[in-house]
C-alpha cells in the first residue's frame, strides 16, 4: 500500500486545523473543498458574486493540484456545493469557462451539484475534487 501524505501550498488558502488542503494516496489525490478564500491574505473575496467565487474556488483547486503533482486535467470527479438554485447558472458559466481551459485531454471531469447550507454566510459555492495522477 502506498502511503498517504498530506498536499499543502501557500498559493491556496490555509486550511482549518482538522483537515489537510489535500491528501494523496499513490496516484489519488483528494482536494478538499474550497471557498472563495485570498491564499494571500487569508481574506473572503467577492461576496455576493457567484461566478468570481467560483472562479477563486477553482484558483485555490488548481494550486492545491499542482501541489500534488497534477493539474486540472487529471480531475475525474468535481463536487460542487451552492446555497441556492438561483446561482446554478452563473456557477456552471465560470465552472465551464475555467475547466474547458484546463482540460487538453478534451475529457472534462465528471460532476454533481448540490445545495445545501454551506460553513460561511458569504459563502455562494464550495467544491472539491477527486484526482487520479498519471
Amino acid at each position: 500500500m502506498s502511503d498517504k501524505t498530506a498536499v499543502s501550498t501557500p498559493d491556496a488558502p490555509a486550511p482549518m486545523p482538522v483537515f489537510s488542503q489535500g491528501v494523496r494516496k499513490g496516484n489519488v489525490l483528494q482536494v478538499s473543498g474550497q471557498g472563495s478564500v485570498d491564499p494571500d491574505s487569508g481574506a473572503f473575496v467577492f461576496e455576493g458574486d457567484v461566478k468570481a467565487q467560483t472562479t477563486r474556488v477553482l484558483q485555490n483547486i488548481e494550486a492545491i493540484l499542482k501541489a500534488g503533482g497534477g493539474s486540472l486535467d487529471d480531475v475525474v470527479m468535481f463536487r460542487v456545493y451552492l446555497t441556492t438554485r438561483d446561482n446554478f447558472t452563473p456557477m456552471n458559466e465560470a465552472y465551464a469557462e475555467f475547466v474547458s481551459t484546463r482540460t487538453p485531454s478534451g475529457v472534462l471531469p465528471s460532476r454533481t451539484t448540490v445545495f445545501t447550507g454551506l460553513p460561511l454566510e458569504q459563502m455562494l459555492v464550495e467544491i472539491d475534487a477527486l484526482a487520479v495522477l498519471s
